[in-house]
């Protein structure tokens, strides 16, 4: 019998509160496709942020490390593409690893992603995924999350 490892797709919104899914309890935001996704898989029910800012946030959950060992405590810090993470682990492990979206840690030499087969990020703060995001809704018959 042949084992597969299971599949892993980690979602990482910016600024997010944890109430803003409606699996996690919203009664404003209708995200039913999401709401499929953590039914079928695992959820974090409870976890906590040890810095509520988004580049050092990212950088934690990717080197699984606290900020003052990872090296990237504020906006202005970079990610040492050197230092050992989760997805290098995974792609160790056999997995195929891909990252697109916001980076937010730097661009260029050891600051690029790292540890992914696949990356297509975006510079700084990432504001033309937004547009992107509006065009892509008006062109089709999908709606939301």
């Amino acid at each position: 019998m042949v084992q597969t490892q299971p599949n892993i797709l980690f979602i990482m919104s910016d600024d997010h509160a944890a109430h803003a899914m409606s699996c996690y309890g919203s009664r404003i935001n209708e995200t039913p496709n999401l709401d499929r996704i953590a039914e079928e898989g695992m959820r974090f029910d409870n976890c906590f942020c040890t810095n509520s800012i988004c580049a050092p946030s990212r950088a934690a959950i990717m080197t699984g490390q606290y900020n003052h060992m990872n090296g990237v405590k504020t906006l202005g810090d970079t990610f040492d593409g050197n230092r050992p993470n989760v997805q290098k682990i995974l792609q160790n492990n056999g997995y195929q690893t891909a990252i697109v979206g916001k980076w937010h840690l730097g661009h260029g030499g050891n600051n690029d992603p790292t540890g992914f087969d696949y990356w297509n990020v975006l510079p700084g703060q990432g504001n033309i995924t937004i547009r992107r995001c509006m065009k892509w809704e008006r062109r089709s018959n999908m709606r939301g999350m």
